[in-house]
């Protein structure tokens, strides 16, 4: 019996070699996959971002060997979202379950508002004020503003310097109407358009929604506009 143990374990070990290796091409999961995965599923999720998009995966360690999955599903953990920086994970329900998560880079070329010189704290935006400038979007601060519209006249709640991108936070809306102030009521609707006069009764920014009492005292409630008119849609 000694005589053929070696030649029997011989014969196992290239046995069991060959039935790993095989079991290797079977299940091994294509890294390719995952990859495209992840990539297509953060252009569907940045689909409606204001500019050009571009994509780069992280690499997954090739001495990872995951099981082949028939339906891989990308999904964004916790905080994360498709912007910048950020991790994606994928993972396989059957036929045998595993997660694994990449780093992955999301890049937007789109056009912002920049200051065309230095802008001071309290100052009212005009149109010279300001220009549009390319760039990546995700390397700018969050609530950058990208249409000009957005920031023509307002008024700054902060010091912008000479470049800089202009924010949302930044920006407040002029006061277009005063409480007590005599405004311009003007009523529209399908086939009419009225104006008369009110007295206002709060203070109101331009577009935000404000009351007046009209002359006969009834209240009425509009978008205040500047140069103290309140708009009345029916």
């Amino acid at each position: 019996m000694s005589v053929f143990s070696p030649v029997i374990a011989t014969l196992l070990t290239m046995l069991l070699a060959q039935g790993a290796q095989a079991q290797d091409r079977v299940v091994r999961q294509d890294h390719g996959a995952v990859r495209n995965t992840v990539e297509q599923f953060l252009h569907t999720q940045a689909s409606g971002l204001p500019g050009q998009v571009s994509i780069a995966v992280g690499a997954i360690d090739p001495r990872l060997n995951l099981p082949s999955c028939a339906a891989l599903e990308a999904f964004l953990p916790g905080a994360s979202r498709a912007w910048g920086k950020t991790n994606v994970g994928v993972r396989c329900t059957a036929p045998s379950p595993w997660t694994i998560y990449l780093s992955a880079t999301v890049r937007v070329q789109g056009d912002y508002v920049a200051a065309a010189a230095p802008l001071a704290q309290g100052q009212s935006i005009g149109p010279n004020d300001i220009s549009i400038v390319k760039g990546d979007l995700t390397s700018l601060p969050s609530g950058v503003v990208t249409d000009p519209n957005q920031a023509v006249g307002r008024t700054l709640t902060m010091s912008v310097p000479l470049g800089g991108a202009l924010r949302q936070d930044a920006l407040r809306a002029q006061q277009a109407i005063q409480q007590g102030q005599v405004v311009k009521l003007v009523s529209s609707g399908p086939g009419f358009r009225v104006s008369s006069e009110g007295r206002a009764l709060n203070n109101a920014n331009d577009g935000q929604i404000t009351q007046a009492r009209t002359a006969n005292g009834q209240l009425v409630s509009g978008v205040a506009r500047m140069g103290g008119v309140v708009e009345i849609t029916y």
